[in-house]
């Protein structure tokens, strides 16, 4: 009997612990996959998606500097007086340039084909020159306007940032091309700052597979079909307008990459990081796992389903909601705009959007301190959370801007609740140390078009809201 118990008892601890052990493998594989699927399908696609939506953002204000050039008065009767005195251009090139803290600005006369810069006349452009045919591309093209990187003609060792906008008289004559040029720095400085956030190679390359921007820390060599194991990736990923992909180095470790196609640079993202971090706090729960007794075992894996799921729920939060306002965020966001737009368009009932700004938010956060500033963002949000409708969806579209969109709701009853936002946003007041100070915001309203898309209707709501920046903020502009 006695022997009979004892074998039971080390059966039955054997059998537990066979199971525990079996358990834990198995659940460290399927968590090591699901971790590093999540990284290669999810977070890295994140990061990449940040940087691109930091880029479109820097590259709205040059669009409407370049918008503002194409439709100016002065540009548009000197052309047609026939460009008598060019020194007068030179000096509103110059202007502009100055104005707007452009490297360049230009315009290229489609009657002379002279090619104007702040410094004169530089040259004529030649449809036999290679380094002009962006100009006859974007004169054949049905475009406003386009983005492009390409050498400086006043300075060809620059390599720059172009907005070359199309100029059409009254009569739908096509006069020529005008626009500024942005230095590339503003891009690297985004590519330092996102590396040294999230600790992931970040870098461009163009089609040819050559690195075109990195990191000041990037160490690697400048051909993708170069690198030790992508080699074998090299087309897929340059092909494909993105790709999520991950591969083995011959030292055992996995690197995870994500690629996707800035169109407006003609330069493929690449988002890079080597081995799963969560991989190595998951090898070592393995281990604690093993040793652990098999009288505690059962109170282990409840906790770990209880944490699993916790962790589970917080991912869930993340993924829908901004973390420092508890607006939702810009991916949920997209989600929630086409479902509201395809009840809409069933109901006939109006759909519009609301653009704001926080003005001069950059002179709080220098006075201040950033954290003074993210209790402004946080208070702002709350203030406009409090003057709207349950079903109306705020978003933190990015830093100080947020976007707020409202169903079943015309424009004139957006613009209302606009001004109902901008009277409460600036009485309310902030306590800054011994300072009180308030802040303004500038909003821009514009109500859907029929089959409109949101890239369109938020570009609208953009424009109005930097007119209302223009005219003087704490102002609301309709689009």
């Amino acid at each position: 009997m006695h022997s009979n118990k004892k074998f039971f008892a080390v059966a039955l601890s054997a059998l537990l612990l066979v199971g525990f052990i079996a358990t834990s493998l198995i659940s460290y594989y399927v968590a090591k996959d699901s971790t590093g699927r999540q990284l290669q399908e999810q977070m890295l696609p994140l990061t990449s998606d940040n940087i691109y939506s930091e880029i479109q953002r820097d590259l709205l204000q040059p669009v409407l500097i370049s918008s503002l050039m194409a439709n100016d008065t002065f540009v548009n009767e000197w052309a047609r007086g026939g460009e008598g005195d060019p020194q007068r251009m030179a000096n509103y090139l110059a202007h502009i340039r100055q104005k707007y803290n452009a490297i360049t600005s230009f315009f290229v006369s489609e009657k002379t084909r002279n090619y104007y810069h702040p410094s004169g006349i530089i040259k004529q452009v030649d449809p036999s020159d290679t380094a002009d045919a962006w100009y006859f591309r974007a004169r054949e093209s049905s475009d406003e306007y386009e983005i492009n990187i390409d050498r400086d003609t006043a300075d060809p060792s620059r390599l720059s940032i172009f907005v070359n906008y199309r100029i059409i008289d009254q009569s739908g004559r096509f006069i020529g091309i005008t626009g500024v040029g942005l230095s590339l720095n503003t891009v690297a400085e985004l590519i330092e700052n996102y590396q040294k956030r999230y600790g992931r190679e970040i870098f461009f390359v163009n089609r040819e597979g050559d690195i075109t921007l990195r990191s000041s820390n990037f160490d690697e060599q400048l051909h993708l079909k170069n690198r030790d194991g992508l080699n074998r990736l090299f087309t897929r990923v340059l092909t494909s307008p993105s790709a999520s992909v991950s591969y083995e180095l011959e030292n055992g470790n996995t690197v995870y990459l994500n690629s996707r196609l800035v169109p407006e640079f003609d330069w493929f993202l690449v988002v890079e990081q080597i081995n799963d971090p969560a991989t190595e706090r998951i090898e070592g729960a393995l281990l604690v796992n093993v040793l652990i007794s098999v009288g505690i075992s059962v109170v282990v894996l409840l906790i770990a389903y209880f944490t699993v799921a916790g962790y589970q729920r917080r991912l869930e939060t993340m993924a829908t909601q901004d973390k420092l306002t508890g607006a939702t965020n810009r991916q949920v966001f997209d989600v929630i705009f086409n479902r509201a737009a395809k009840r809409a368009d069933r109901a006939g009932t109006p759909l519009s959007l609301i653009a704001m700004d926080i003005d001069n938010f950059k002179d709080i956060n220098d006075t201040y301190g950033h954290q003074r500033g993210d209790e402004v963002i946080r208070a702002v949000a709350q203030v406009i959370e409090e003057q709207v409708r349950e079903v109306d969806t705020l978003c933190r579209w990015g830093g100080e801007e947020f976007v707020l969109l409202l169903e079943n709701c015309d424009r004139d009853q957006a613009f209302d609740v606009a001004e109902k936002i901008r009277r409460a946003v600036a009485e309310h007041t902030f306590r800054f140390g011994a300072d009180m100070k308030s802040v303004t915001v500038s909003l821009g309203v514009a109500e859907r078009r029929k089959n409109e898309s949101q890239d369109s209707l938020q570009s609208r709501c953009d424009h109005a809201m930097y007119r209302s920046k223009g005219e003087g903020r704490n102002r609301v502009n309709r689009g």
